[in-house]
């Protein structure tokens, strides 16, 4: 498995994001896999509680491998915000490259704790782990808060990781899971001052929705690396919305065909995001880099 933090230092190093972009089966795994290919970029593809609960630990993992093992750029493999330690630990026992720990449903000391106990399980294994305390707003696959629950200064949040030995840190950059029904108040800054406080990398979750703009603010700032799932899904769900209504009009219904225009429309997204990160032809140093 190449190694999350490796990809997001060589990004922060180079002044682009790693994009990680959050899959829903094999179609839309390949789907991304491909558009790196195409575009000569490093990429991590993730996973969410909801989707490994669906397809299993074992079969994901099995999928992945089978497109990495093949692919010509360095993929990363991540779970996505997790507050169940026993996924967690069967993620790490299958060898995925990273796991977001979400505790920012408990209380400080708790969450910090945890976290701990969370990196000494997935180091033990060669296992990254990236961290969040401090809830990301909105609901994603049926886990988060519309409502911010906790919120510390970058300082806390610094010594926090340096503490538990976190390997990257998710906090609130003033974004949103999900799609914005009102422009988010965007916080670069704040990025800024955490960069000065830990050489950590800083991840920007709620990438959906930004302009290329918004991501280079970040990108400037210190974030390295920018996760993407609510376009993905709305891609995945349009083309599928498209073709059967074409099929339903002429009668005609053959599933792989299905299959392509969902592939298409995904590796679409994932390729115009890729581009706007700045990832795209940093394949081979990021692979020399691990």
């Amino acid at each position: 498995m190449t190694s999350t933090l490796q990809l997001a230092r060589h990004a922060r190093a180079n002044g682009y994001a790693v994009a990680a972009v959050n899959v829903l089966d094999d179609l839309s795994l390949r789907a991304v896999v491909a558009a790196a290919t195409e575009l000569s970029s490093p990429v991590i593809v993730q996973v969410s509680v909801k989707t490994v609960r669906s397809v299993g630990v074992a079969l994901m993992t099995s999928i992945f491998r089978a497109a990495a093992d093949v692919a010509t750029v360095p993929v990363a493999l991540h779970l996505d915000h997790c507050p169940d330690r026993r996924v967690i630990a069967d993620v790490v026992a299958a060898g995925w490259s990273s796991v977001l720990f979400d505790a920012s449903d408990r209380d400080l000391a708790q969450a910090e704790a945890e976290t701990t106990e969370v990196v000494q399980l997935a180091h033990h294994a060669g296992v990254d782990v990236e961290s969040e305390i401090e809830n990301i707003i909105g609901v994603e696959d049926g886990v988060g808060s519309d409502v911010a629950l906790h919120s510390y200064s970058v300082e806390m949040l610094a010594a926090v990781a340096e503490r538990t030995g976190a390997d990257l840190l998710a906090p609130q950059l003033g974004t949103a899971h999900g799609e914005y029904t009102r422009a988010p108040v965007l916080l670069p800054n704040r990025v800024r001052d955490l960069a000065r406080l830990t050489d950590r990398p800083i991840v920007l979750h709620g990438g959906t929705g930004l302009g290329e703009a918004d991501f280079r603010s970040f990108i400037d700032a210190g974030v390295s690396k920018i996760n993407i799932s609510t376009a993905i899904k709305l891609a995945y769900m349009h083309a599928a919305r498209d073709h059967l209504q074409k099929a339903e009009m002429s009668d005609r219904w053959n599933p792989p065909s299905l299959f392509a225009d969902i592939g298409t429309a995904v590796q679409g997204v994932v390729a115009d995001h890729l581009r706007m990160f700045g990832s795209a032809g940093h394949a081979d140093g990021a692979a020399a880099a691990r």
